[in-house]
């Protein structure tokens, strides 16, 4: 006998449905799987049989073929279990073909029969939704993160056997009313307020947040500079429905969702050591690629501390994701695209010894040394820089003093109103970070004052190209944040005071 059931399997931060062919025919008794499963799925042939016994259900003593299709995409994961047991008992002739038809299986299987949760199920679930397909049967504890999908009828099942007599009648499982998501804002967050004095950082930061600027904050240790890039996310405006959604599924697909969240509500914000692999940051690993760090802070923060630190093949390797926002991995004839659209945020000594410049500390490095230490960043990397800013260390008065600035609430309702001016102009979920070249012109415009500055600036400081453009993004998130149309030029000079002493240094 023969039948076929629906599941699915991430590719990417997406999915692709399967359908799970099962045929059982006289022969020598044996499970065989094919169509390109990986080690995971092909381990499931003892996991079916163990869960059929241990739920009552028989095993039959034929041969029997599972194939994946389409035969020539790579399968993994343990998210087939529940699709394959379920077709072997439709091939059997125990649960109606009709019943099987038009519903998405997805768990993995205990050997007692239990059904646990999968990663990739949300991604699955969209799948689903995309294909016309307005059922699915999961795991319990999987079940939340596909209600979120709108038109899907979500049936959770805690084992083997409950799926079993659900799908022949004996047993009413109500699907799961669809989640309405509430993103809300941020609540996890450090608070600015937690921050003495810095206010040339606190004014580099706000403007970070409105416009989306990448930022490098230099000065010796235990000035703050890893407090305020944890307070950066708490400045941010919350994530969108749209962006919840997709980070959700970076993190599903990825097996990092919090066990009973359905949605992530706040900001990613990433912070790998500095000992973090090239795989381990733009992503990678055997069979499909899985998502990177630069993936996981998908419209959130990616924070390197002890920037120079950093292997260099590393940080290159950041230069086409800031720029393109995304980044395509191709591994053995499988190639796949992740978004990356994130802040950059980077913290760093002065010197080797952390205290070049420090009026308490002498430097101890000598000069070969400290040039040394600049020139693991390259001029291209910094190029991608917008913002950089100087730490100091704070003054008896700073420390002894009783509060600190405004909190991240009143910040945030500066930001927040930022942008929505740009989601105004480019009508999308853009920030003036990501304004091109073509664009440059059309939205950056200055008044006259402010043009004969910045052709003054060009002048005095021999402003490259991408020097000249990096200071109009950054005036015009500065206008932005003023509720200002045309670039001033005072926002012109706030935003040179931004940028490195020499153009690709700091």
């Amino acid at each position: 006998m023969f039948a076929k059931v629906l599941s699915g399997t991430p590719f990417g931060v997406e999915a692709v449905l399967v359908e799970v062919q099962c045929d059982v025919s006289p022969g020598i008794p044996g499970l065989s799987i094919v169509g390109l499963p990986d080690k995971e799925v092909s381990e499931a042939r003892e996991r079916i049989r163990s869960a059929l016994k241990n739920s009552g259900l028989p095993f039959p003593e034929l041969r029997v073929t599972v194939n994946l299709a389409p035969a020539d995409l790579r399968k993994e994961g343990v998210g087939l279990d529940l699709a394959l047991a379920v077709a072997l008992l439709g091939a059997t002739g125990e649960i109606p073909q009709e019943r099987l038809e038009g519903v998405v299986f997805l768990g993995e299987l205990s050997l007692d029969g239990e059904l646990r949760p999968v990663r990739g199920v949300l991604p699955v679930a969209l799948a689903a939704q995309e294909a016309g397909v307005e059922k699915m049967l999961v795991a319990a504890d999987s079940a939340p993160e596909a209600a979120l999908v709108e038109g899907l009828s979500v049936y959770p099942v805690s084992n083997l056997r409950s799926a079993f007599t659900f799908l022949i009648g004996s047993l009413e499982i109500k699907p799961l009313p669809q989640l309405i998501p509430d993103t809300g804002g941020p609540r996890t967050w450090l608070d600015l307020a937690l921050v003495k004095g810095q206010l040339h950082a606190r004014r580099a930061l706000e403007i970070a947040a409105a416009g989306g600027h990448n930022l490098i904050m230099v000065g010796p240790p235990g000035t703050g500079k890893s407090l305020l890039a944890r307070c950066l996310p708490g400045v941010l405006p919350p994530l969108s429905l749209e962006e919840a959604l997709e980070v959700t599924r970076i993190y599903s697909v990825a097996g990092l969702l919090p066990r009973g969240v359905a949605l992530l509500r706040d900001r990613p914000f990433r912070a790998p050591h500095h000992t973090v692999s090239y795989a381990g940051m733009v992503g990678g690993g055997a069979g499909v690629p899985t998502p990177g760090e630069i993936t996981l802070a998908h419209q959130g923060i990616l924070f390197l501390d002890e920037l120079p630190e950093f292997d260099r093949k590393v940080l290159e390797a950041l230069r086409q994701p800031l720029e393109d926002r995304g980044i395509t991995i191709t591994r053995a004839g499988v190639s796949v695209t992740f978004p990356a659209s994130f802040t950059l945020v980077g913290a760093m000594n002065p010197c080797p010894c952390g205290y070049l410049g420090d009026p308490h500390h002498p430097c101890r490095c000598r000069p070969h040394e400290i040039q040394r230490y600049w020139k693991k960043l390259s001029g291209p990397f910094l190029d991608r820089i917008d913002l950089f800013v100087r730490v100091p260390r704070l003054s008896r008065e700073e420390l002894l003093g009783e509060g600190g600035g405004e909190p991240s609430a009143a910040v945030r309702e500066r930001v927040e109103a930022a942008r929505e001016i740009q989601r105004r102009r480019f009508g999308m979920l853009r920030t003036n970070a990501e304004i091109n070249l073509k664009e440059l012109k059309q939205h950056c415009r200055l008044s006259s004052e402010a043009k004969g500055l910045l052709c003054r600036a060009i002048d005095h400081y021999g402003l490259s190209a991408r020097g000249y453009s990096r200071v109009l993004k950054v005036s015009r998130t500065i206008a932005d944040l003023e509720g200002v149309d045309i670039i001033r030029p005072e926002y012109i000079a706030e935003a040179l005071q931004y940028r490195p002493q020499k153009e690709g240094e700091t």
